[in-house]
């Protein structure tokens, strides 16, 4: 089957669109015509070489669209399903079964590897050079094969090109707060960064109850953003001292909870500083950047915790319909982030969410789904 996709062909080149041929179809899997993908940071990270991933590659892993064809071995999933996709599992591993598929086993040979277990792959060039998948679940494409463990099922009255961005930032950051900080009922908490995975995590804070939510950035216009979405205080920290104007909004106490979304060396040991006694923090982001820190003086001496969170440690079929729902009660307002481009504006849409002028850029692969149901809601 002939295809379309963005395929990246070497460190820090561009996206290139080019027709590959898909490969086989296993019995465990899925052929999804895909109607639209958000591009993450973690897109970027490994187009630019932050991680590494084999080259060349179809990157992509925040994608929704419709079955078109069902390996013999999938249950409860059919032909003309909408679906999102999120990250791949094995789903027998002890992590696995415990509900933290996150921490499955074989995360990264399933999720990073770019072939399937067995070495296979999915997408090929004309010559027959095979082209790595990401997530197995490549999005950035007009039909891809993902595996059934990557599949949410979501309402047939659901737009695609709205919910698609769920399965990776926004995921993440409200994972981040409701399984991995679990944080009390007015409590205090600042979020370092409000591209989606923060603005994500800030909404679930809201929603869980935190009395004093700051956000923190160096772009005014995220950090109104921020305050829309429910930011009790923001904080330019280009401009502003980060820790005097933390320790005035928490009268010298400090947050109890921080996530830290940058990847920035020097963020992420503020993220720990404006912590106040037993404070929690989560740095997320996938980043080529260390952190040091003196493990007594910032950590112990104050009973202060550090905490890693892959994916929200959530079960993407569990948490994206609760995402939804959340949504249309006016709880999730995730719609305020997104900025709709056309498949082939992948590089604009690319710089657009480097250089923070887009928060959340969806790509609209089928623009033939609903077209004559514009989203009004999206900005």
């Amino acid at each position: 089957m002939k295809i379309t996709a963005a395929v990246v062909n070497g460190i820090n080149e561009e996206y290139q669109l080019e027709e590959l041929t898909l490969g086989q179809l296993y019995p465990d899997e899925v052929v999804v015509k895909m109607v639209a993908s958000g591009i993450c940071h973690s897109d970027e990270a490994l187009r630019m070489g932050d991680a590494a991933h084999p080259i060349p590659a179809v990157f992509g892993h925040e994608g929704a669209g419709i079955i078109e064809k069902v390996g013999d071995a999938v249950k409860n999933f059919n032909v003309g399903d909408q679906v999102v996709m999120a990250y791949n599992y094995c789903g027998t591993c002890a992590g696995c079964r415990t509900g933290h598929p996150s921490s499955c086993e074989e995360w990264t040979t399933l999720n990073f590897t770019g072939a399937r277990p067995d070495g296979s792959y999915i997408f090929f060039k004309a010559d027959g050079t095979p082209v790595s998948n990401f997530f197995t679940q490549s999005s950035f494409t007009t039909y891809t094969i993902t595996n059934k463990n990557n599949l949410i099922k979501v309402d047939p009255e659901a737009d695609l090109r709205l919910v698609a961005p769920l399965g990776c930032g926004l995921l993440t950051g409200f994972g981040t707060v409701l399984n991995g900080l679990k944080p009390k009922t007015s409590s205090s908490f600042a979020v370092f960064g409000t591209g989606a995975v923060g603005l994500g995590a800030l909404m679930a804070a809201k929603i869980e109850g935190a009395s004093i939510i700051i956000a923190v950035d160096i772009h005014d216009s995220r950090l109104e953003t921020a305050r829309e979405l429910g930011a009790t205080h923001t904080i330019n920290s280009r401009t502003e001292n980060l820790e005097e104007r933390i320790a005035e909004i928490t009268e010298g106490l400090g947050v109890n909870y921080s996530v830290e979304t940058t990847g920035i060396s020097a963020v992420m040991k503020s993220s720990i500083d404006v912590l106040g006694i037993g404070g929690v923090s989560a740095p997320v982001a996938v980043t080529p950047n260390s952190l040091e820190f003196n493990t007594f003086m910032d950590l112990v001496l104050a009973n202060r915790k550090l905490v890693g969170v892959l994916m929200g440690d959530a079960v993407p079929q569990l948490a994206v319909p609760q995402l939804i729902q959340y949504h249309k009660e006016g709880k999730f307002p995730f719609d305020k982030l997104v900025k709709l481009y056309k498949f082939n504006e992948i590089n604009q849409a690319a710089a657009d969410s480097n250089s923070g002028k887009t928060i959340k850029p969806i790509l609209i692969i089928d623009e033939s789904y609903r077209s004559a149901e514009p989203l009004v809601s999206i900005k």
